[in-house]
Formats: structure tokens, C-alpha cells, sequence
């Protein structure tokens, strides 16, 4: 590990020219590359590739490519989860994503952020990221975006095309831009 990515690791700012860190985010492009180049029926191929990328991934779950993320391992994908066509994962910071989930087409989820008044440090590139947490059940529809340090509650329901900025309690539908809840659901 390097000073660098331990600072990340921990949510302050960093480099992420760091050469370890463009190290290991070369690796997650070799993977990435090898599974959104695998034929349709690879499944076990795409499979045993997201094994070796993601932190974790639960039994059942699957990605469709075209998948790109920044490092991979500090994902985790629950069992039985779906993520749809396109998913960006920036994980700079851990995204935990629970059991049952079903992530539409387009979908981001971007742990990275970067400096807004410190107009140096931006020209110096540094950064920071937080976490992003959805329960279990959680569905997102086609081209959600959660934002960096939001929790989803499980059993959520987030509207396409919705901007979540701030945490969704769980058993809800959430939409909008930014996403606010709509409605408690039934079950």
C-alpha cells in the first residue's frame, strides 16, 4: 500500500496519480477490457472475471458489459444483484451493494469528490471520495445517479433518470432531480 492510497482508503484527500494507485486502477482496466470483450454466451468467462475485479460478489448476481469501474475491489455485490448495460462504479471509496438489487441500464454510482473553494488543490488535482451504501431490494430505474456518501434504506425504489444527492430512508420511491422521496410504498 502506498501513503496515498491508504489516505483514500480513509477518505481524505489524495493524489490519484499516486503510482500505486495508477497501478492497480491499469489492472482494473486489463479486467474490464478482458469482460466487456467476452461473447454473449461467456457467462461463467464474465463471471470468474468479476471474482477476480470486485471485493465481492454474491451468489446469483451478474454484470452486463459494457461494466467500467476504477479499481473494483472495493466493491461489494450481494447475491442475487443485477447491474444493467453501462454501470459506472467509481469506487474511491467502498460501494456496498446489497442483496436483491436491480440496477437499470446507465446507471452511476460516483464516490469521488473534489475540492469546491480551494481553487490550488483543484489545479493540483487532489481528491477525496466517500462511500455509497444501498440496501437490500433496492431497485434503481434506467440512469440513476447517486452521488458520493449516500445511503440507500433497503426496499427503495428510485425513479429513471433520478439524481440522488443526500440518503433515501428505506421503503420508499425516490425521484427527481435531486431525487426526494414521492411516496412510502405498501410493502
Amino acid at each position: 500500500m502506498s501513503d496515498q492510497r491508504d489516505r483514500m482508503v480513509r477518505g481524505e484527500w489524495y493524489k490519484d496519480s499516486d503510482p500505486v494507485l495508477v497501478d492497480e486502477r491499469r489492472r482494473c482496466q486489463s479486467l474490464l477490457d478482458r469482460f466487456n470483450g467476452t461473447a454473449a454466451t461467456a457467462e461463467q468467462e464474465r463471471h470468474d472475471i468479476l471474482r477476480d475485479l470486485l471485493g465481492e460478489i454474491g451468489a446469483g448476481s451478474w454484470i452486463m458489459p459494457r461494466f467500467q469501474c476504477d479499481y473494483g475491489s472495493l466493491i461489494r455485490l450481494g447475491s442475487n444483484s443485477f447491474l444493467n448495460y453501462d454501470a459506472i462504479l467509481m469506487d474511491c471509496a467502498p460501494i456496498t451493494i446489497g442483496d436483491d438489487v436491480s440496477i437499470g441500464p446507465r446507471a452511476q454510482l460516483l464516490t469521488a469528490l473534489h475540492p469546491m473553494d480551494d481553487h490550488e488543490m483543484r489545479r493540483q488535482r487532489w481528491e477525496r471520495a466517500a462511500p455509497i451504501a444501498i440496501g437490500d431490494n433496492v431497485w434503481f430505474g434506467g440512469g440513476v445517479i447517486v452521488c458520493a456518501g449516500v445511503t440507500v434504506g433497503d426496499n427503495t425504489v428510485v425513479g429513471a433518470g433520478s439524481v440522488v444527492t443526500r440518503d433515501v430512508p428505506g421503503g420508499v420511491l425516490a425521484a427527481g432531480n435531486p431525487a426526494r422521496v414521492i411516496r412510502k410504498l405498501d410493502r
